[in-house]
């Protein structure tokens, strides 16, 4: 049976979680320092609170990806779009915000086990396929060369299938090398680019937010 570490300090919200998922095995932690004395390599995902009693779950996560590569799903009241990119950014799963319905939890707690059970970073999506350890992109069994910022921008949009992303979280995530000035245009050239080299990718513009790929 999968374990999970719920890291929530609200323990009538701890419980009611580990009650929506008990077909698992949760481990219950109300600070940060029982769930460091929960955490190791049998833990199969963390849902982890960010304001806690001891500390912040971001150091948490950062902490976590220094030794593990256990899967974290974030669940807050911080719903600012830039806590939510500080939040991915750090390498966590996925991010969602209170108030919040345990049948989506649930969902989304099932998805990221998928997604863990399928590490190997390949997608196949109608007749393209995409392999993001070897760096090999397939359309129609033809082989398409793509830059790396294509390469960044084309993964976000297929482990994101079906979720709007605004302009600011693409140049956040895609340029997140350091760069100090990116061009305004820059996230435009790209998405021209990739619709040019993957014609059938679903690529939509949602005017005045961002873009989504359809699902």
């Amino acid at each position: 049976m999968k374990k999970i570490l719920i890291v929530e300090d609200d323990k009538s919200l701890n419980n009611g979680i580990a009650l929506s998922l008990n077909t698992y095995e949760c481990r219950q932690a109300y600070s940060l320092a029982e769930a460091r004395s929960f955490l190791d390599n049998s833990v199969s995902l963390i849902i982890l609170d960010i304001n806690l009693p001891d500390g912040s779950g971001l150091d948490f996560c950062r902490e976590v990806r220094q030794t593990f590569k256990t899967p974290v799903i974030f669940l807050t009241a911080n719903d600012m779009e830039h806590d939510i990119v500080a939040g991915l950014d750090l390498g966590a799963d996925d991010y969602i915000t209170k108030p919040f319905s345990l049948a989506v939890l649930r969902a989304r707690v099932h998805a990221v086990l998928r997604r863990g059970a399928n590490e190997s970073s390949i997608f196949r999506i109608n007749k393209m396929v995409f392999d993001f350890d070897k760096l090999e992109f397939f359309a129609d069994g033809r082989q398409i060369e793509l830059s790396k910022t294509e390469q960044k921008l084309l993964k976000l949009f297929v482990k994101n299938i079906g979720v709007t992303l605004s302009r600011e979280t693409l140049i956040d995530r895609v340029w997140s090398d350091g760069a100090e000035f990116v061009e305004s245009n820059a996230l435009s050239v790209t998405i021209k680019r990739l619709r040019e080299k993957l014609p059938d990718a679903p690529i939509k513009t949602v005017y005045g937010i961002g873009y989504v790929w359809e699902k």
